[in-house]
């Protein structure tokens, strides 16, 4: 739909009404009223057959052609007193009968006309006012004539304006699919927009900004990439150091100090690997189309986690039973994961995973019973490097990357994560993801 084309037929309306009534007024001003005019014309004959016919005739013959001609006319002719006609008037009409001009009423569709002025035509006849009604005026032909008129106008010109805005709304949504690609990961998307073009000059705005933009992102993830590799292999190196000390060493204090460092190196070697696996998932663009059952999928996740604390306990539920997924089950089950050691964390004695079928398509579900997450960090916690403040020890906190994983991968699967209040009184963290089937027999 070419919108703004749509945006620009109302204020030309607008515009020529407003036009229309500024001409009507000028019009009015300095040449007189048009409608009162065009009345005029329309009663031409009528003020014909009083001023040459009924007016030419003698003194005291005035009267008799003035029957002669209601006998004939359909136009009905009466005689008023004039006072009578004065309160029918406004000021200026009133003037002008009383100067024996030829007052119209258009909507009336009549006239008004003293006989005369001196008492000539018949005793008492300065005193008499002929009315003509039923005249053949038709004030909304005028008013139609000039509304077509206007109306054409405005069709004219919203032509050339739907050709102008037809090019122009497709100018403007080519820019918009070539930002859609590079919002999509796509950094070589570029607009390729005519010199012509009025939407030139912001082509080439948004062609540096991307050009600026793919560039600190490329760096970025260069950098990124080499510093993780390169810091695998001073990693290593501490490593053999540390066993040829502990070899070497048979001081207690030693022993404790080198398992100390070695908890250190494998924190670094956790982060470097975490690192890694953000980069990817963010170059990532292609996902693979798996389809599999869920309980299948929840059991894999939960068999693939690290030893849990003793007093933890897990609960689980898959609804329906005979739900099947589809998603790229390696990057969903990394994601569920993070989730899963998330809750690990923090649970005081219980964790809830629930797999269940939604309108959208499936829903991810954790929740633990821990202190939760105020809502004022709600918005915060899935930033690469964020962790709350009571994380930041290297007993319950991690290094801030995977909630950020998860928001990634759920993001490629064009879904979206959200994060609550639990039943059980801690964090709730739901994955809300589209594609997914209620079968009879899952194994089909």
């Amino acid at each position: 739909m070419n919108r703004v084309f749509l945006r620009f037929v109302a204020p030309v309306f607008l515009s020529i009404a407003l036009a229309a009534t500024l001409v009507y007024l000028v019009i009015t001003v300095i040449f007189g009223e048009p409608i009162r005019e065009n009345a005029e014309k329309q009663a031409a004959p009528q003020i014909f057959l009083l001023e040459q016919y009924i007016d030419k005739a003698p003194g005291d013959e005035w009267l008799q052609r003035l029957n002669k001609v209601r006998e004939v006319s359909q136009v009905k002719f009466e005689l008023i007193p004039l006072r009578t006609a004065l309160t029918q008037l406004n000021e200026s009409q009133k003037a002008h009968l009383m100067d024996g001009s030829i007052v119209i009423d258009a909507p009336g569709r009549a006239f008004y006309r003293r006989v005369d002025l001196t008492g000539y035509r018949y005793v008492d006849s300065e005193n008499d006012v002929l009315y003509a009604q039923d005249l053949p005026i038709d004030m909304w032909q005028f008013i139609r004539i000039e509304l077509l008129r206007y109306i054409l106008v405005a069709l004219v010109l919203l032509v050339p304006l739907a050709f102008w805005s037809r090019n122009h709304w497709r100018e403007v949504q080519a820019l918009a699919k070539v930002t859609a690609r590079f919002g999509d990961g796509d950094l070589a998307a570029r607009a390729s927009t005519p010199i012509a073009s009025s939407v030139y000059p912001l082509s080439l705005q948004i062609n540096e900004m991307a050009e600026r933009i793919a560039k600190l992102l490329t760096s970025q993830r260069q950098l990124l990439h080499a510093v993780s590799h390169e810091l695998r292999t001073p990693i290593a190196r501490l490593e053999f150091a540390l066993e040829i000390l502990q070899d070497t060493s048979h001081d207690a204090k030693v022993h404790h100090k080198i398992d100390a460092m070695r908890g250190d190196l494998f924190e670094l070697n956790a982060l470097v690997s975490e690192l890694l696996n953000l980069a990817k998932m963010e170059q990532q663009h292609d996902l693979r189309c798996d389809r599999f059952v869920a309980e299948e999928f929840a059991m894999a996740c939960i068999q693939s986690l690290p030893p849990m604390r003793e007093e933890l306990q897990l609960g689980t539920i898959i609804e329906p039973a005979s739900l099947v997924i589809s998603g790229d089950q390696r990057l969903l089950a990394r994601a569920a994961q993070n989730l899963l050691k998330n809750a690990m964390k923090y649970a005081s004695k219980s964790i809830h995973f629930e797999v269940r079928a939604s309108k959208e398509g499936f829903q991810i579900i954790v929740e633990d019973d821990g202190l939760g997450i105020p809502e004022s960090e709600r918005n915060n916690v899935f930033e690469a490097f964020y962790r709350l403040d009571r994380s930041r020890d290297r007993n319950s906190g991690g290094f801030g990357l995977g909630l950020a994983i998860v928001r990634q991968i759920v993001e490629m699967h064009n879904g979206k994560v959200e994060v609550g209040n639990a039943k059980l009184g801690g964090a709730r963290f739901c994955m809300c993801l589209p594609h997914a089937n209620i079968v009879n027999n899952p194994s089909d």
